[in-house]
């Protein structure tokens, strides 16, 4: 094989590498980029109860007890919907609710992959207001 022949398959391969690494690298921009949503926990309420994100954004919630223990339950399909299908909000976990122990900031990832109103409540009974400590996250189109 002499050398006119090798040449353009050297510069292809070297092309396509070229391209890997740039892609690789925006990928893991990507995914690594994500809104931030501070969130404090305590007795009867979620402070911001709502919370508004744009679909096809990574959320990060960084939810935090203040007063005592509590817990995060989050509804992955949008109010109203049959719930049946993909998950509106689409978490790493299968249930999405986690315990809030006091003073700990508990980090939850999600995407918003669907327009809807998506409720979160308290999961752990923290007294006679528990039933009202709820808020929503809005996913807007």
């Amino acid at each position: 094989m002499n050398r006119k022949t090798w040449m353009p398959i050297v510069a292809a391969i070297a092309m396509a590498a070229g391209i890997i690494a740039i892609s690789g690298s925006q990928s893991t921009a990507a995914q690594e980029a994500a809104q931030v949503i501070e969130v404090s926990a305590k007795k009867y309420e979620f402070a911001p109860a709502e919370i508004h994100v744009k679909k096809g954004t990574n959320v990060r919630l960084k939810v935090t007890a203040t007063d005592r223990d509590h817990g995060i339950e989050l509804d992955v399909f949008p109010r109203g919907s049959d719930k049946k299908g993909d998950p509106g909000l689409k978490f790493s976990v299968e249930k999405p609710t986690f315990k809030l122990p006091k003073g700990e900031a508990q980090t939850i990832e999600f995407t918003a992959n669907q327009p809807g109103t998506y409720e979160f409540k308290c999961s752990v009974f923290c007294g006679t207001g528990h039933r009202g400590m709820k808020g929503q996250i809005i996913v807007d189109p």
